[in-house]
């Protein structure tokens, strides 16, 4: 995926020529069908980390409450997690409007009703009040450090008491670092996972 393909991601407006496709990906026995466009993160399959997120966030024992996914893009780890746990209402945010079109496309087309998909510059529309009982991303790299900071250090305001956020970064793209801002952040941080240099980092609300 080449930055000019990619144009980039994190914008609001890609204005990159359509090139819809049709992926399929199944997790636990569900099996989910996303349409993918040009201007979009990982436009040609699910990206490997939020594969690797999508099925350690499966058995994570969190508050149940609301969750927030953060930078959803089409909506793969947004829409596993409302499959998940359909009882529960998830929050699926980005500031590409083009993906964000998809992710609703995608919700509907997999018959999935209880997310509310909507534009965010990270936390900037997402509700003041702490409500979330889980926060998951796979922040945008690119975007630049200080967006990815911003992600992983604003999740504790948006979580309950006893809040989880899982967070997925690759060690060569800065997952020590991540790890210890949310050390300094939350007080606490541990490794769920490592995967073919992706790490899948969970830190508590206490």
């Amino acid at each position: 995926m080449t930055d000019k393909e990619n144009q980039m991601y994190f914008t609001e407006n890609p204005t990159s020529a359509h090139n819809e496709r049709v992926i399929d990906y199944q997790v636990n026995g569900i099996d989910l069908k996303f349409t993918t466009d040009a201007g979009v993160f990982s436009k040609t399959r699910v990206d490997y980390g939020s594969g690797v997120l999508i099925k350690e966030m499966a058995n994570i024992v969190f508050p149940q409450n609301n969750i927030l996914d953060v930078g959803t893009g089409y909506g793969p780890i947004g829409l596993f997690a409302a499959k998940f746990w359909p009882d529960q209402t998830v929050d699926m945010v980005d500031i590409n409007e083009r993906g964000l079109v998809l992710a609703k496309e995608n919700a509907a087309v997999n018959g999935i009703k209880n997310v509310n998909i909507y534009k965010s510059d990270v936390y900037e529309k997402v509700s003041d009040e702490p409500k979330f009982g889980l926060i998951v991303t796979n922040p945008p790299i690119r975007a630049g450090k200080s967006v990815v900071s911003n992600i992983l250090n604003g999740a504790k305001s948006h979580l309950i008491q006893n809040g989880v956020l899982l967070a997925v970064i690759q060690k060569k793209q800065g997952e020590p670092s991540a790890r210890k801002l949310l050390i300094k952040t939350f007080g606490n941080c541990v490794i769920l996972k490592r995967d073919k240099g992706y790490y899948v980092l969970q830190a508590v609300n206490r």
